[in-house]
């Protein structure tokens, strides 16, 4: 049976016709799949901001939104809605991520109303970036390591998970691993044939990388890393003046990519059009960082080197990364590992693939593989990126190491093909044939829901919310089919902590559940208050059962609920128990964060009535506490101010040493400041 196979096989990669129709064939299912997948899903977390963002590009020239990311992908995304007159939301000169994640909300609803007709469009815009990439994939593993290859590589890619649950979501992540990759492929094709046609396009690729994400600027040490290769594997009489030409060449690939960047924002400094101004100036949200970045990023806006949008989102990038909180293994940490993207692969990425993963590591070091360069160019970069992942300190999702997929497809296909070539050809080709259905089985099980793929060896994707969390299980995709839910069971009463609430409503998609309080209540509102005792349906989603948003796992209110199993699971993330409930903790905390709300609504005496509640809840809650200083602080009661502080420092010095500084220095200076 398998000889008559193999050679069905070499027939088929003999005709590069019957090669293309296979790839094509392979794109479709892709397309397919991806298509699936978005109908489905409800806004995640980023989404709405994007999209808002985007269309206000088009329509004001106001890059001030949402100046964490560049434009482009924000922009493709919002090309098939310009056309309609939609409803904009008035500006409140909020924060800038306040200002864009409720305008965008809020623009939705009235928008879209939850039909999802709206956002399925934006969707499908962004679904050629997922496409693309996989097309680059097949045409670099083909002239890389042949036709064989290129359709291995293709099939790997057409079917790995994560890269799947990435590609038809309005962010930012597909783009930048597709631009990645077309960058270091139009690199290599001009060092392999030099040409001005393809400096330009390794140019253009460069441009478009790092105009959809600023982690695209890591091309730059990349491009440096290969050209040095280049000039070490040259003749020893060559290698000076290819060493000056790759020098001049890079600079002429950095002047076009800076170039388009710049058309990308209009050719425009200021972040905002005339008449408005960033929420926080770029001097004033730069002061936290370390002297070195904060003078180089001041000094690019004094000269206009950059622009002063893509400066924030730099800026910002830094910042989130200094204090992000980290879920790993069933346990929240103040702070990021350097070990976190390494065990995550290990859990993401298909048991198919990482066994290819192994035998093409062999293929290399037993001398099988000898495509040298073409193995230097798809291991060098993802290496980088890992190695710099590693280092960044924020930890919450297998999309920030994306590329990875990709280029480990790549990889992978060389060194498969290499093995199958060598001696104990019936051999390899059986092992890696069973390996890539194996991959391919993979996927298929937990599809429709890739984002909360896990492989076996860990449990699977159900239980991957115990040992990971964020956008690698629960992104806030999963309303749809909350609602559905909901509908069979009519009349009953719910309570819903929403990982994605207030950013994504669920009263959008018609849901009307009492809202839990979580992090993102508390500065954004919405959380209802509730007894301390309640019984009906109480719905968790993964991210805020975990707590993988609190400095410290013992903030979390619903930790009782890590200990008790759901009556019902909803794609993995929203976990649904039924009965009666003791929940002091969160209850005391919706009544504390309603206290700091009227509170910065001047509104004194009511906040003090309602911390006084929130204590009465959970006294030995720190945000209760917390609160009631506050409002006691401000209604004069300077007695009861100090001891509510003091009763807020005891329980945050008894936190995690690495969780204190989010709280001691803080309630520090607040009892300093009391009258004696």
């Amino acid at each position: 049976m398998l000889p008559s196979i193999w050679k069905g096989a070499l027939l088929l990669l003999d005709n590069p016709r019957r090669i293309w129709t296979v790839a094509f064939l392979l794109l479709l299912i892709q397309a397919a799949q991806i298509i699936t997948i978005v109908h489905r899903e409800s806004l995640t977390f980023d989404e709405d901001d994007h999209m808002f963002a985007g269309y206000m590009m088009w329509k004001t020239h106001d890059y001030g939104l949402n100046p964490e990311h560049p434009p482009f992908v924000k922009l493709l995304a919002t090309v098939p809605v310009l056309g309609k007159a939609l409803w904009t939301p008035p500006l409140q000169g909020r924060f800038f991520k306040i200002e864009a994640y409720l305008d965008g909300r809020d623009w939705l609803i009235r928008n879209d109303g939850g039909s999802q007709w709206l956002i399925f469009r934006m969707r499908l815009a962004t679904v050629p970036l997922a496409l693309g990439l996989s097309l680059l994939i097949f045409l670099a593993a083909w002239e890389w390591f042949g036709s064989a290859a290129a359709l291995l590589a293709l099939t790997i890619a057409v079917f790995e998970p994560t890269m799947l649950a990435h590609s038809g979501l309005v962010t930012t992540d597909m783009g930048l691993t597709c631009f990645l990759l077309a960058s270091i492929y139009a690199f290599y094709r001009y060092c392999r044939n030099p040409s001005i046609a393809r400096l330009v396009l390794t140019g253009l690729a460069a441009g478009l990388l790092i105009s959809s994400k600023h982690s695209g600027i890591l091309l730059a040490p990349m491009l440096l890393l290969l050209a040095a290769y280049e000039v070490f594997s040259a003749q020893d009489g060559k290698r000076s003046q290819l060493a000056l030409r790759l020098l001049g060449s890079l600079t002429v690939v950095a002047a076009i990519a800076v170039l388009i960047l710049w058309s990308f924002y209009g050719f425009r400094y200021a972040a905002r059009p005339a008449g408005l101004a960033l929420s926080t100036s770029l001097v004033d949200y730069s002061a936290p960082l370390h002297s070195f970045s904060r003078n180089a990023v001041l000094f690019c806006a004094h000269h206009h080197l950059l622009p002063e949008s893509y400066l924030m989102g730099l800026v910002d990038v830094k910042l989130m990364a200094q204090g992000y909180p980290t879920y790993i293994f069933g346990k929240v940490y103040p702070h990021g590992f350097w070990w976190y993207f390494p065990i995550l692969l290990l859990i993401k990425t298909t048991l198919g693939m990482i066994a290819l993963a192994v035998l093409t590591i062999y293929a290399l070091l037993s001398g099988k593989a000898t495509r040298h360069r073409e193995f230097v160019y798809a291991i060098l970069p993802p290496f980088l990126y890992l190695a710099i992942a590693m280092l960044s300190g924020m930890n919450i999702g297998a999309r920030h190491v994306l590329p990875l997929f990709a280029f480990a497809a790549l990889a992978i296909s060389g060194g498969v093909v290499a093995l199958i070539n060598s001696k104990r050809r019936w051999l390899w080709t059986r092992v890696c044939a069973l390996l890539i259905v194996f991959h391919i089985a993979s996927s298929l099980a937990v599809f429709p829901v890739p984002l909360a793929y896990g492989n076996e060896a860990w449990g699977g994707p159900r239980n991957l919310h115990n040992l990971l969390s964020d956008a690698n299980v629960d992104w806030g995709q999963q309303l749809i089919q909350v609602k559905a839910w909901l509908d069979q069971h009519p009349g009953e009463p719910c309570y819903f902590a929403y990982f994605v609430h207030p950013e994504v409503t669920p009263e959008m998609y018609g849901i009307h559940c009492q809202h839990l309080p979580t992090v993102d209540t508390a500065w954004a509102g919405s959380a209802d208050l509730f007894p301390a005792d309640i019984h009906g349906n109480v719905l968790i989603s993964a991210g805020d059962l975990s707590g993988c948003e609190w400095p410290s796992g013992k903030l979390n209110p619903y930790l009782p609920f890590q200990k008790r199993k759901p009556d019902h699971v909803i794609d993995y993330g929203v976990m649904i128990y039924r009965g009666e409930f003791s929940m002091p903790q969160a209850a005391s905390l919706s009544y504390a964060q309603h206290s700091t709300d009227v509170l910065s609504k001047g509104d004194a005496a009511t906040a003090l009535s309602l911390a006084q509640q929130a204590i009465q809840l959970a006294p030995d809650s720190m945000i209760a506490q917390t609160a009631l200083g506050d409002a006691a602080a401000r209604s004069g009661d300077t007695k009861l101010a100090r001891s509510a502080y003091n009763s807020a420092l005891e329980l945050a010095h008894a936190l995690e040493p690495g969780a204190q500084p989010n709280f001691v220095p803080d309630l520090e200076k607040k009892l300093a400041a009391l009258h004696p």
